[in-house]
């Protein structure tokens, strides 16, 4: 079975220049990488939800702040390189990347010790411009900001 996740693309345009927001997820498996290992703010779609409200769900969860109002621009849905697909809205908005309280999980840390860890789902966010995001995102969706950037491109 396929997993399906969805997310929110934030951007905003404080500079004149788009940059994007992305989020480092949390936990032992991801404390020493960087490049490639940020993304969007999504998660997995339970069945019979539909993928935006998913979409903003997890936005919240992982971020602990409002979904910026929209309106929200569909994107092209990407498969990563694992089989999951991933469906996207773009949406401008300003949020404090800082101030982020994301929601925990809890696995077993070390493994087999028995012991059970909570650790945040993201431990970061930031904005990027779309130059350093593509170094930071994990490359499937670097679509998401390559659609982002034609789009804002036809705007002006």
């Amino acid at each position: 079975m396929v997993r399906v996740s969805a997310g929110i693309l934030v951007y905003r345009r404080t500079t004149g220049v788009p940059e994007v927001l992305l989020v480092h997820p949390g936990g032992p498996f991801w404390k020493n990488k960087d490049d490639g290992a940020w993304t969007i703010p999504k998660g997995e779609v339970a069945e019979g939800e539909e993928p935006l409200a998913t979409a903003c769900r997890e936005f919240t969860e992982e971020i602990g702040q409002a979904v910026p109002a929209g309106p929200f621009a569909p994107l092209q849905s990407i498969r990563q390189r694992g089989g999951k697909v991933v469906h996207a809205w773009a949406v401008e908005g300003d949020l404090d990347a800082a101030a982020i309280v994301s929601s925990t999980f809890r696995m077993e840390w070390p493994p087999k010790s028995g012991k059970f860890v909570a650790f945040p789902e993201v431990d970061r966010a930031g904005f990027f411009d779309l130059a350093a995001a593509r170094e930071k995102i994990n490359a499937a969706q670097v679509a998401f900001l390559d659609e982002l950037e034609e789009s804002l491109r036809g705007k002006g």
